[in-house]
């Protein structure tokens, strides 16, 4: 089996570009978790920079991004960007606090 970069016949590829309004907080939090995750378990690199891959994930998420089309845009495959996509929002599940413990929080405020 072979492997081409080429379009098929009649076919083209298109690369949509959305616009995010992101803060520079959010994608360098993102990219700081994601950096020391791989630093954590000993990664040597990613395809995309952190930043990037943070942007990519964001905007799977809230803009709904078809992962086929975030890879093909991005040069990747879409398994790449959807193990991406759970690998980050388990950094940041791990980062919420417990529900029992969120609830005791808000009992004591009074609510």
């Amino acid at each position: 089996m072979t492997k081409t970069k080429e379009c098929a016949e009649g076919t083209c590829l298109l690369v949509h570009q959305c616009r995010l309004p992101l803060s520079t907080w959010t994608v360098n939090h993102l990219a700081g978790l994601l950096r020391r995750h791989l630093k954590a378990i000993r990664s040597r690199w990613r395809a995309l920079p952190h930043g990037r891959i943070a942007v990519i994930v964001l905007a799977v998420l809230r803009h709904d991004q078809r992962l086929a089309d975030m890879a093909g845009g991005n040069n990747v495959s879409e398994s790449t960007v959807r193990r991406w996509r759970d690998e980050l929002i388990g950094l940041l599940a791990a980062q919420a606090p417990r529900l029992d413990r969120a609830l005791k929080k808000v009992a004591r405020q009074g609510g």
